[in-house]
């Protein structure tokens, strides 16, 4: 059993590699627009349900117009690079929520959520791009579905056993949990960190196309580093450590600068 398992999962990575674009990493992604979307979706319709929108009209307006700007920038990207059955996934949203967490981010298929308490952080309009930015780069480059990918892989013994022996959660759903629902070994941070760093670089290129200043980007994580919210050992944690970010995002923007003019 467990050869087959291996054979599988060798085979799954064989047929499954593609490339993110712009960074040009490779990455193992096996699971569909098709599988993921609509779990999205529906897990996004639930959160506002359950969640209080922010009644500051002025703030939750500014939240919509630059998720609107990034969103026609990426989708610009994507139809000029062949890539038009994607862009036409996308159901944009842009929502701003009464919550005290300094935290935002972005469902497969462009569903977005900023937090109350991370609008100190942004500061301005172009510190909110640049945080729009970077969750949207999120879901642009498939980071949930490829560690449900890379999950499965891994378990995927365990995955087939919970999926015939129990009637409670459908196979998607299962894999849902493992791209959204991951504990904290140490073996997934690296790949963790990786994600963050990408999304890091893909934000900044896109908020650039929208018009926005990218050393914006360098000072969020300036004013995240004076809240002293990220004191864990970069080690430890599945983010990049605040010092790392601020200096490669500082190096980066050049190359920001070049991308984006590419591909505008």
């Amino acid at each position: 059993m467990k050869f087959y398992c291996s054979l599988l999962s060798i085979l799954f990575i064989v047929i499954s590699c593609s490339t993110v674009p712009i960074t040009g990493r490779k990455r193992l992604n096996f699971v569909s627009d098709e599988e993921v979307l609509p779990m999205s979706f529906a897990q996004y319709k639930s959160f506002l349900e359950e969640n209080t929108l922010s009644s500051n009209k002025e703030q939750s307006d500014e939240i919509s117009e630059v998720g609107e700007r990034i969103s026609i920038a990426v989708t610009k990207f994507m139809r000029e690079n062949h890539m038009n059955k994607e862009a036409d996934s996308y159901e944009w949203e842009f929502n701003l929520v009464q919550d005290e967490t300094m935290n935002a981010w972005c469902m497969p298929g462009g569903k977005v959520v900023f937090y109350t308490g991370i609008l100190p952080i942004a500061k301005n309009t172009d510190g909110i791009a640049a945080i729009m930015g970077h969750e949207v780069a999120h879901a642009f480059a498939k980071h949930g579905q490829e560690r449900m990918s890379s999950q499965q892989v891994q378990q995927i013994g365990a995955v087939a056993v919970a999926a015939g022996s129990s009637g409670q959660e459908t196979e998607e759903q299962l894999m849902w949990n493992m791209a959204y629902g991951l504990g904290s070994q140490l073996g997934m941070l690296k790949f963790s960190r990786q994600h963050e760093t990408e999304a890091d670089k893909l934000g900044m290129v896109f908020m650039i196309m929208a018009g926005y200043n990218p050393e914006e980007a360098v000072n969020v994580w300036k004013r995240m580093k004076e809240t002293g919210s990220s004191s864990t050992p970069e080690f430890m944690s599945t983010h990049p450590s605040n010092d790392t970010r601020i200096k490669e995002l500082q190096a980066f923007i050049p190359e920001a600068e070049r991308l984006a003019a590419k591909y505008k």
